[in-house]
């Protein structure tokens, strides 16, 4: 099957002739004529199975040209990378086609973002929190939104972005179609589209949990942190078809430790890529990496499916994700539009449990080999893999209250107590003798 065979608008096809793609993935065949029938669907594909392209293909099809100013295609994304991405998707479909798009997201100038919405787009594509910060200020309205897409919409909801899903959908019209992917089906997306969607039509490209199969995945033991640095920097001179290489790391402070430590060796060709990171950087790191100025980019889970990469021929698990969705998200990087990939991770002794659950969730075995003979085995181990100590608790028991006498004896003054008063006494004790009340002096 070609695209040709599908029912598309001739200006699609010819955008698709001149972007060379001519086969359409099994999301992308699969999903078409669903999605064209304008019933609620639900996509359930790992990540780099083409299923922008999936949603993308019938929604810019259905698209007729209007006068109205506001967007009849919503489509709503994690993060703001994938805005980005998504929109140049639309933007390299519709050369042919008068569509105007335009992408807007939180950490950019709103008053920028919303004399754009302001100015007219047929497509609009943007983060949760951004679309209904629009929409309150009165600059964006969904009365005219036809379609409705959630893209990674397991991410979204991770994210806390439900509250803001919500309420876009409360002010979006009842007459819509509404288009859901997603690489896992949790039972919060259940609830989300119990509430949302009208007898969803489920269209899976592959098994939930399932690596794609053209992913060789491999697996080494390695004791530290110095040792993962040695026998990364060992594959990377050994192995010249390593050209456009994405390695995954825990957290933003060790991203910043391994850039450190690699960077006598690639030089500039070397990237960095997370979430402390200015956005016009991030932008650029993408670029640098998709055109090949980076051979390596080190990145966090935070934006790893923000990373939307063609070729990339290698994907390294330098710290094992603690999530098994994560795990799948970072390997699906690589071996992308049914393209051969390939996944390494480093698996220290107390990544064993974690990574037995993720290939439990994948129904895979992953051979964890010997650490190489030939790299450095460094003993060094760093301050964060030194095991914390877990310091008990323990509260002191305080013994009981016991009343008993002040610690120093009162005072005359304060020896008072409440009597009732005797004027008679009174006047005995002033005087020496009784007087009565009002008597008068003579």
């Amino acid at each position: 099957m070609t695209f040709h065979d599908l029912n598309i608008k001739k200006p699609l096809l010819t955008a698709l002739d001149e972007l060379e793609y001519t086969t359409p993935t099994t999301i992308q065949s699969a999903g078409f004529s669903v999605m064209m029938s304008g019933k609620d669907v639900i996509g359930l594909a790992q990540t780099g199975t083409g299923k922008t392209l999936a949603y993308l293909l019938p929604m810019l099809s259905l698209w007729k040209f209007s006068k109205e100013p506001h967007p009849q295609i919503l489509i709503i994304v994690p993060t703001r990378e994938l805005v980005v991405q998504v929109v140049r998707e639309v933007e390299k479909l519709t050369p042919h086609m008068n569509v105007a798009v335009g992408g807007v997201y939180g950490g950019a100038n709103i008053n920028t973002q919303a004399s754009m919405v302001l100015q007219g787009l047929d497509v609009l594509v943007g983060t949760p929190g951004r679309i209904f910060d629009l929409t309150a200020n009165g600059s964006l309205q969904l009365k005219h939104a036809k379609k409705v897409v959630i893209d990674e919409v397991d991410e979204t909801l991770n994210l806390g972005f439900r509250p803001q899903l919500m309420r876009i959908f409360d002010l979006l019209p009842e007459k819509r179609q509404n288009l859901l992917f997603s690489a896992t089906l949790s039972e919060e997306v259940e609830t989300f589209l119990g509430t949302y969607f009208d007898n969803p039509i489920k269209i899976e490209a592959a098994r939930v949990g399932t690596p794609l199969e053209k992913i060789k995945q491999e697996a080494i033991a390695v004791p530290n942190f110095t040792s993962k640095v040695h026998l990364l920097k060992h594959l990377l001179q050994e192995n010249q078809d390593m050209t456009k290489v994405l390695v995954f790391v825990s957290s933003r402070v060790l991203a910043e430790k391994l850039f450190d430590e690699m960077e006598p060796m690639l030089g500039v060709e070397l990237g960095i890529i997370h979430s402390q990171k200015a956005q016009n950087f991030r932008f650029n790191a993408v670029n640098h990496f998709e055109s090949g100025v980076y051979r390596v980019l080190i990145a966090t889970d935070l934006i790893a499916r923000g990373i939307d990469v063609t070729d990339v021929t290698h994907v390294f698990n330098f710290d094992i994700p603690d999530n098994q969705e994560n795990y799948i998200h970072r390997i699906g990087r690589t071996g992308r539009q049914d393209k051969e990939g390939h996944a390494i991770s480093f698996v220290t002794e107390r990544d064993q449990e974690i990574f037995g659950h993720i290939e439990e969730f994948m129904n895979t075995k992953v051979a964890i080999q010997e650490f190489p003979e030939e790299v450095e085995l460094s003993q060094l181990v760093l301050d964060f893999e030194k095991p914390q100590v877990a310091m008990k608790n323990t509260l002191v028991k305080l013994p009981k209250n016991q009343a008993g006498p002040a610690f120093h004896e009162k005072k005359d003054k304060n020896k008072k107590v409440n009597v009732r008063y005797d004027h008679k006494k009174a006047m005995q004790d002033k005087y020496g003798k009784p007087k009565k009340k009002g008597s008068k002096k003579k």
